[in-house]
């Protein structure tokens, strides 16, 4: 049940993000390119997993997403670990990948406000959606 509630609020969160204008990497998106091989290997009743990232395209954007969400709005954790029920999110570049080169960096698509998050199963689908919505807009997305 939980493996599932991640693939279903992940799935909903990407959508919901990519709608707004951003860029984001989820294997359960159409866009994603490995999509297919995924609905053909996956079990369908679990989703995509709960894993999803946005590319906020700078540090500083992606931090003062990041910040707002934990410190402003109580939405999840800063943290590197992504495995837990509660929502966690990091920000790849300068945390579980900050030892890669600039330039193994670019080869592996991590951008410097890439944004991991692995969302949680706690509070209403639509409860951490308005505050993922509050934080975007209060940064002008």
């Amino acid at each position: 049940m939980r493996m599932a509630e991640h693939g279903r609020r992940a799935l909903a969160f990407s959508e919901r993000l990519v709608a707004r204008g951003l860029k984001v990497t989820y294997p359960g998106l159409p866009s994603h390119p490995q999509y297919e091989l995924l609905r053909q290997l996956a079990n369908p009743g679990y989703g995509a997993g709960g894993i999803f990232c946005v590319d906020m395209e700078t540090a500083e954007r992606a931090n003062r997403l990041l910040e707002g969400l934990q410190n402003e709005r109580g939405f999840g954790y800063i943290a590197v670990s992504l495995g837990y029920f509660d929502t966690l999110m990091s920000v790849s570049a300068s945390s579980t990948s900050s030892e890669l080169s600039p330039e193994d960096m670019n080869r592996a698509g991590i951008s410097p406000g890439l944004v991991r998050f692995s969302i949680g199963i706690t509070g209403s689908l639509e409860q951490r959606w308005s505050q993922m919505d509050s934080a975007l807009r209060s940064m002008g997305l």
